[in-house]
């Protein structure tokens, strides 16, 4: 049908060529070429990649100098760079606390499972990092400030001005162009909206004797536990009255000395008021992580204060962690990683079983990874040198796996149970199933197993496989044993049996008591008929066993004692039905019809 007309031949051709190369085409796509960022901030090369069909990445990584130099394993990047991308299509690279000598052209390059599968984005980002600094022209009366960088800044940002300490104004424009003061005493600083924190030194606009504070670092990273500085210069020109620190987030200014927070925690180890100018330090012990904040420092002379607005240092406050991640089959890296970038390029201590694995010196570096067996059954911890009391936790396989069973005690068919699987694991256990012995295929997924309405196919031994991002571990398998359930016919018999002698001693109790009742009126009416001489020679029926008793018989019973009730012979017969009639009542007299039991006799009483 598509041969009709040449044309629809032409299309099928250029469709069929378009999947071909879409198939086996290699790329690398950069989001843009070029970025400028400010010293210290961070700033992310996003990119995106492509390869044929059929090949599998085995190794992906981003490059400054040759290409086989990955720049996570580059010690000058250590603790700076991290690979967010993927091994699918995602290439993005993140670089932390910029500095200066990272600026350079950063590539990204592949490679795969098969022959020749490697490529390399050529293009590349480039990448300039550069500090903020406030240049003054003009005359003596007629001043212009400008907000300089040795590249333009990416995404047009937005200007701050600070004089003295105090906010001034923000302006889309690096120039200040309110009036400027000539007055020798004042100092100006800029910043940018969004990265206060990186702020430019202080300048005078007359000579060198301005009002300033310059911070020695803009932002601080350190353990949890540990002692820091964080210090400053600054210059008044006149003698100060007083210095102080204080924490940017308060509401109103507070020497940090006097904070209960930090009771026993700050010291200014070379505080002294009498200068017009200087160093100051703030010393934090046992930092704990509540301790992050952006910290400031302010001074007064007789006549100036320093103003509050202009910001100081940030200090981040972390903890070490160990990340586990896949590298090669049957590996995993490990990473000794923070919330942030520890200062001053710390040299990392691994320990395995709590035993160091390595003697680093003042010359060598210890990286913060680790490549390690992945079915390894050691635990691994990473410190700092110089702060080894501060280590991390340690992370391991999961151990000590097993299974509990609930409800406990004899499992019935038709019941259900649940079976619950607990393991020893840093990182925690992500992934559990379940299995049955001599059966292939997993049973189910999760902490826990329900089996409801259980039956006798359900005997059997189960365990659990408890795994996290080091390696897993079974446990040891649980017998499941499965009772037959009881049939119901015993149990009915058992409560017939019950009913049946129930109704017979409630029968004879209730024999007893007319028996009795009966018993004191013929006694009654025997000695009433003594009394008148009337004798009764009709028999005496017992109303029991329904056997005659001659007249002598019951009028000696009555004579030996008038007040004793005679009771006869009483015979049962077990599992038999009892009947008894309604009494009659003839002339006063109640009558009870004779009831026979064909039972073991008891003798008379």
């Amino acid at each position: 049908m598509v041969l009709r007309t040449a044309g629809g031949v032409l299309v099928v051709f250029l469709w069929s060529v378009a999947v071909v190369r879409g198939q086996n085409v290699w790329s690398v796509t950069y989001s843009t070429q070029s970025i400028c960022a400010l010293k210290g901030s961070t700033v992310k090369l996003s990119c995106s990649f492509r390869y044929p069909r059929g090949h599998k990445v085995t190794s992906t990584f981003w490059f400054t100098k040759m290409e086989t130099e990955d720049i996570g394993l580059d010690p000058e990047y250590a603790g700076h760079v991290e690979y967010c991308g993927d091994k699918e299509k995602d290439c993005t690279l993140r670089i932390t606390d910029l500095r200066e000598r990272d600026s350079a052209t950063y590539r990204f390059r592949l490679l795969t499972d098969q022959e020749g599968g490697t490529y390399t984005g050529k293009l590349g980002v480039t990448l300039s990092v550069t500090g903020l600094q406030v240049k003054v022209t003009g005359g003596h009366q007629d001043k212009t400030l400008t907000c300089i960088t040795t590249c333009t800044l990416t995404d047009n940002p937005t200007y701050i001005w600070y004089k003295n300490g105090q906010h001034l104004d923000e302006s889309t424009s690096p120039q200040y162009k309110s009036s400027i003061s000539s007055n020798y005493i004042d100092g100006y600083s800029c910043a940018v909206k969004g990265q206060e924190d990186l702020h430019s030194p202080a300048v005078c606009v007359q000579g060198q004797s301005c009002n300033r504070v310059t911070y020695t670092k803009r932002t601080i990273c350190v353990l949890k536990g540990s002692t820091v500085d964080i210090s400053c210069t600054y210059v008044g020109y006149y003698s100060t009255t007083s210095t102080f620190w204080f924490r940017s987030d308060k509401s109103t200014p507070e020497d940090l000395t006097r904070d209960p927070g930090y009771t026993g925690r700050v010291k200014y180890p070379d505080k002294e008021t009498w200068r017009n100018e200087g160093p100051s330090i703030l010393r934090i012990s046992d930092l704990i992580e509540e301790d992050s904040a952006e910290y400031r420092f302010t001074f007064k002379t007789n006549s100036f204060e320093w103003g509050h607005s202009f910001p100081g240092t940030t200090l981040s406050v972390t903890g070490l962690q160990v990340k586990v991640t896949p590298a090669a089959e049957g590996q995993k890296t490990l990473t000794c990683s923070t919330t942030c970038t520890l200062t001053d390029n710390p040299t990392y201590i691994w320990y395995k079983n709590g035993q160091r694995l390595d003697e680093p010196t003042s010359q060598q570096y210890s990286s913060n990874t680790l490549v390690v067996l992945g079915h390894s059954a050691d635990s691994y911890s990473c410190s700092v040198e110089g702060h080894e009391d501060f280590p991390s936790p340690a992370v391991y396989a999961p151990k000590n796996t097993s299974v509990s069973v609930s409800p406990s005690g004899e499992i019935v068919e038709g019941s259900s149970v649940t079976l619950t699987c607990s393991s020893d694991a840093n990182p925690p256990v992500d992934k559990y199933t379940w299995y049955k012995k001599n059966v292939a295929s997993p049973k189910a997924s999760g902490q826990s197993y329900s089996i409801t309405n259980i039956s006798s196919e359900d005997r059997g031994e189960y365990y659990c496989e408890a795994e996290n991002t080091i390696a897993s571990h079974n446990s040891t398998a649980l017998m499941i044993i499965v009772a037959e359930k009881q049939t119901s016919v015993i149990a009915a018999a058992v409560g017939i049996i019950v009913v049946v002698l129930g109704v017979i001693l409630a029968s004879c109790l209730s024999g007893f008591m007319w028996f009795r009742k009966k018993s004191s009126k013929s006694t009654s009416d025997t000695r009433h008929t003594a009394d008148n001489g009337q004798g009764d020679s009709s028999p005496v029926y017992d109303n029991i066993s329904g056997m005659a008793m001659t007249p002598t018989a019951a009028q000696t019973t009555a004579t030996v004692d008038q007040d004793d009730v005679h009771y006869a012979s009483i015979h049962f017969s077990r599992l038999k039905t009892v009947q008894l009639s309604q009494p009659q009542k003839q002339d006063e007299d109640v009558q009870y019809d004779a009831v026979k039991f064909d039972c073991p006799s008891y003798a008379n009483q």
